[in-house]
This record gives structure tokens, C-alpha cells and sequence, in this order.
């Protein structure tokens, strides 16, 4: 899994999209959240793949998708992008597992698109009101500001905001690869239009509907999620019908990078049936 590439593709509404489907038995589809990339599902793949058939996919104007000027990168257009792939795959109700901003995407496509799921879980996930970091909102009002920043600071930015996402502190080799998208021109123009692009409009309506949600969902939390705090996990545990929640002891809000064997092992046994 350290060679991460997607070989296949997906003409959508907002670009190519990048796909790759990996490993063997009931299907699991892996959603990833922002500033992030499929990428940080490779530990999930690599351990799990023996047992699951995972379709893992880039989001329009993240890691290896495409990423031009103009581009809708919004909730609502990912949402888009997403059932649209769905109904490609011609999947019959997959487990679906979701991180961050992937969590509104799958939860907008459920509600707002009737997608079917055979079972859910939301990993430290956006889809309550307040979300954002204090850079992402920052970047959404200033991003002239910070499109036009050299890009030496640019990336230190990314890179310093990155490391926050995690508990335990990135290794040099995982943040470069989660930072490489988003450098050079095209990049960087891409790291603030996903910024630009969202607000709290797009899971305001999604949260009065989430009382409508009837499938088995495991809700996981990073304990030190510092990005999402836990009381966002308690709401969340509330508002879906019937939803476990579980905390991933020592993990921040990259759980993936911080807890890969306590994460591998809740999600085993969640897709298991258990």
C-alpha cells in the first residue's frame, strides 16, 4: 500500500474522478474527508482487503481527481459525485465508511438522494453545526489573501495545519503525502477553493433529517479530537436512531494515522455484523 494509486476513472459533473476498487468479499465503500485524500485509508485496505472489497475514491478537486478553475468542490456537489458513482459501481446496499467531510457526503447522499447502505459508520465526522477550523474559516473569508501567499508559505501552512488533525504527530513520509496535492498553482488554488466552497449551509438541512436514518451506524471518535470535539459524537449518537457510538482511546481527529489496529479492529467487527 505504499505505492497509493487510484487506476481508475469516473467522467462526473465536477471532473474526472480517481477509483480504485481493492481486495475480496462484501463491498465497503470509504469515503474520505478535507484537507485529506484516499490516502488515509491504506491501513484500513491493507489490513481489512482479505475479507472486504473496498472502493476507495478521490472527491472532485482532492488528491489525485481532477482540480481546475471553477470547479464545484461544495458538500452538494460531492454529494452529486458520489451517487452518481454509486449507481456506476451498481453496488446493493455496500457498508459505507466515512470520514469528516466524507460523513456529510454520505449522509447527503442517504437522505437527500435515497442512496441505500447496508450499514453506516461515521468516523469523526462533519456533519453538525459549528464545524471548521479556525484556519479553514479564516481561508474562506480571506482566500485572495492566501491564494497569492508564496508558496514556500503556503506550505507550511497546510503542513502545520495538517499535523493538527492528529494526536499523535505525523510521520515526515504521511505528511508529505497528504500534503503534495494541494502544491504548486494548481494545488494551491484547490486547497482554498475547497474552503471557499462550504459553509454550515450545507449541513444545516441535513440535520433536521437525520432522525430518518434506519440501518445499523457505528458512530467513531477520536477521544482527542481537537478538530470535532466529542460532544459532536454525543449529538450525533442522539439524533440517528438506534447509532453505537465508539471512542478510539488516544486518537485525534485523524484516527486512521493515529489508532490504525484499535480502528481495524472496530470496523471488522461493525462490518461483521457485530
Amino acid at each position: 500500500m505504499e505505492d497509493w494509486q487510484l487506476d481508475e476513472e469516473y467522467a462526473s459533473p465536477s471532473g474526472t474522478i480517481r477509483w480504485a476498487r481493492v481486495g475480496q468479499g462484501a463491498p465497503v465503500v470509504l469515503l474520505h474527508g478535507t484537507p485529506f485524500s484516499s490516502y488515509i485509508w491504506r491501513g484500513v485496505v491493507a489490513q481489512l482487503s482479505d475479507r472486504f472489497c473496498f472502493h476507495v475514491w478521490d472527491m472532485a478537486g482532492y488528491g489525485q481527481s481532477d482540480m481546475f478553475e471553477g470547479q464545484d468542490v461544495s458538500l452538494a456537489a460531492q454529494q452529486e459525485v458520489f451517487t452518481g458513482l454509486m449507481r456506476e459501481w451498481g453496488l446493493r446496499e455496500p457498508a459505507v465508511i466515512a470520514h469528516d467531510f466524507g460523513g456529510a457526503v454520505a449522509l447527503r447522499s442517504a437522505v437527500f438522494d435515497g442512496v441505500r447502505y447496508g450499514r453506516l459508520a461515521l468516523l469523526d465526522a462533519v456533519a453538525l453545526r459549528p464545524w471548521g477550523t479556525g484556519f479553514f474559516r479564516l481561508a474562506r473569508e480571506h482566500p485572495e489573501a492566501f491564494v497569492s501567499l508564496p508558496p514556500h508559505l503556503h506550505e507550511a501552512l497546510v503542513r502545520a495545519h495538517i499535523a493538527t488533525a492528529s494526536s499523535k504527530g505525523l510521520s515526515e513520509k504521511v505528511a508529505d503525502a497528504l500534503v503534495r496535492p494541494w502544491l504548486g498553482e494548481s494545488g494551491q488554488r484547490a486547497f482554498y477553493r475547497q474552503a471557499v466552497r462550504n459553509d454550515e449551509r450545507y449541513t444545516r438541512a441535513l440535520e433536521e433529517r437525520l432522525g430518518e436514518l434506519r440501518l445499523p451506524t457505528l458512530i467513531g471518535w477520536g477521544r482527542e479530537d481537537n478538530w470535532l470535539p466529542t460532544d459532536h459524537a454525543e449529538r450525533l449518537k442522539e439524533l440517528i436512531p438506534g447509532a453505537r457510538l465508539a471512542y478510539l482511546d488516544n486518537a485525534g481527529h485523524l484516527v486512521q494515522e493515529d489508532e490504525p489496529a484499535q480502528l481495524c479492529g472496530l470496523l471488522a467487527e461493525f462490518l461483521s455484523g457485530s
